[in-house]
């Protein structure tokens, strides 16, 4: 976009020119950056970051940090200096969590410090508010593990807590399956999703204690909910739980730690039939609504607004544009929403309606070999 700006300036009250000139200037184009966190099968794969210029149709994705085993979860600090990773793989002990250096001069990630899990699979990485500890729910393990992060970026243990249980869908809830820790805004607590006992556990959190969590409470879901991911209200006094198997929105009310059942949203639209897979939420940057991902046989993506009376509906359903939306973000602006499908290998973008927070799918998209989360650059 090009403007002609009047060369004159005022000194003292008097021109500082006797004659206007034009000169012509260029705005750069504004470029959103993505951390792409991936399902691996080759050595060449890996963490990847997707850049996206909309004024020029452009998504350009790249490897930043090759030859690491399903990367499915990455993260980064407000500053974007240093990555958080994992790799979600059985091992003894369990897998593995990374952190590295970031550079915007560097075209790859540095490594810093790599460290077990503590539990098999881990699939979900949480930062505290002020980035100096680290948390790490652990699937197939049914535990969570908290870390010190050191100024440079370097990982230590601090405890790792161990679930126990289970619940009535005897395919998925045979044993306890942390599937998400995330933060409250103040850092006091640190809330624990676990699909296999069909609760959410509140920790309360202090990163000066040796062993930082100490259980508060425990929060029970409609058996068979499989709860997935969470997320907090930029105040603090909502948390949206989206329930994994029966693709359910849950709205809690959050005070002193203690969770209060408010509302359930079906994410399944009238007369569908098929598998269903609630996978991510996420919040609008004005907060104004609410976004869920449902995949199965769904594949699509739902829109929910607030009502004068506090209550949440559903707005919108649209297709995901692939298969699979494992996971999905919106840019810093809440301009576009980005699609991670996983089992067609693409990230598709849409445009967002700021107002009414409607879905309008764009035709640019960016193929990647199985894209399950995006970490927004830029916060």
């Amino acid at each position: 976009m090009k403007k002609t700006l009047l060369a004159a300036a005022l000194l003292a009250g008097s021109l500082a020119c006797s004659t206007n000139k034009t000169i012509e200037m260029t705005e750069a184009p504004i470029t959103y950056s993505f951390l792409v966190g991936t399902y691996t099968e080759e050595a060449s794969q890996g963490i990847n970051q997707l850049d996206f210029t909309p004024s020029e149709g452009k998504l350009e994705i790249r490897t930043v940090f090759p030859g690491i085993q399903n990367p499915s979860f990455v993260l980064a600090s407000s500053s974007g200096e240093l990555v958080y990773s994992l790799e979600e793989i059985n091992d003894v002990p369990g897998g593995n969590v990374i952190s590295f250096s970031r550079s915007s001069d560097q075209a790859e990630l540095t490594k810093i410090s790599e460290t077990p899990s503590f539990g098999d699979h881990p699939c979900y990485l949480a930062l505290s508010p002020d980035e100096k500890s680290l948390t790490v729910a652990n699937y197939s393990g049914g535990n969570l593990s908290a870390y010190k992060i050191a100024p440079n970026g370097e990982l230590a243990l601090l405890q790792t807590v161990q679930h126990e249980g289970s619940s009535t869908n005897k395919d998925r809830q045979n044993s306890p399956h942390v599937h998400s820790t995330v933060f409250s805004p103040d850092g006091k607590y640190l809330l624990a999703a676990d699909l296999g006992t069909d609760q959410i556990y509140v920790y309360d959190f202090d990163r000066n204690a040796s062993e930082p969590l100490v259980l508060n409470n425990t929060s029970k879901t409609q058996p068979g909910d499989g709860p997935r991911h969470l997320v907090f209200s930029s105040d603090g006094n909502e948390v949206f739980v989206l329930q994994e198997l029966t693709a359910v929105l849950e709205v809690f009310g959050f005070a002193e730690g203690k969770l209060t059942p408010k509302q359930r949203i079906s994410l399944i639209s009238d007369g569908f039939t098929g598998a269903v897979g609630a996978a991510e939420v996420r919040i609008s940057p004005d907060g104004k609504h609410i976004y869920a991902s449902n995949r199965g046989d769904a594949n699509t993506l739902s829109v929910f607004t607030k009502k004068d009376d506090g209550n949440y509906w559903l707005i919108q359903q649209i297709d995901s544009g692939g298969k699979m939306p494992r996971n999905f973000n919106l840019t810093t602006d809440g301009k576009y929403l980005l699609s991670a499908n996983q089992a067609s290998n693409d990230i598709v973008v849409f445009e967002r309606d700021e107002e009414s927070g409607k879905l309008t799918k764009t035709p640019m998209k960016a193929e990647v070999h199985k894209p399950v989360y995006l970490f927004r650059l830029g916060d």
